[in-house]
């Protein structure tokens, strides 16, 4: 159903159109990237791959059947086994299974190809589809936080690479 793909300099200019096209519909639930995000992605986007050549992040792109680039899924801040999960995907493939199968697919290969054994992620509490994904991929809910003034949740999951139901 998906196919991740590790982010590469060649992605440049799907990636600034999947976001600039999903915009608005992203600040409905994450603070908008601003301006300068896009009239700067260039370098932008050479940032991101130099943390990722130094390991501190792993970035990935998310393309449906049809090969176009619908989502990101990344990992942040990896250390010591753990990363934090964060992913986004595009207006016209959202409630398809897109992110669950993405975090499905990140979840069974993160140990293997990046030593990782738990990840944890954090959305806001009124984000219903964000939280089902996590659940249906056997996160569970650990705190309660604040995220971007508003009430938010964190969740973890631990035992990567084993397969889970959902």
């Amino acid at each position: 159903m998906v196919r991740l793909e590790r982010l590469r300099a060649d992605h440049e200019e799907a990636l600034l159109a999947f976001e600039s096209e999903n915009r608005e519909y992203f600040a409905q639930t994450v603070p908008d990237r601003g301006d300068d995000y896009f009239a700067h992605f260039t370098a932008r986007l050479r940032a991101l791959l130099d943390e990722q050549d130094a390991g501190i992040c792993h970035f990935h792109v998310i393309r449906d059947q049809e090969g176009t680039l619908v989502g990101r899924i990344n990992l942040m801040d990896v250390a010591a086994g753990r990363a934090e999960l964060g992913y986004r995907v595009a207006q016209r493939s959202a409630g398809k299974g897109v992110a669950t199968a993405a975090v499905r697919e990140i979840c069974r290969t993160v140990g293997p190809a990046y030593g990782l054994h738990s990840l944890t992620a954090k959305t806001t509490e009124d984000n219903k589809a964000s939280r089902t994904v996590l659940e249906r991929n056997g996160f569970v809910l650990t705190e309660r936080i604040t995220l971007m003034g508003r009430s938010g949740v964190r969740y973890a999951r631990v035992h990567l690479g084993h397969r889970q139901s959902g």
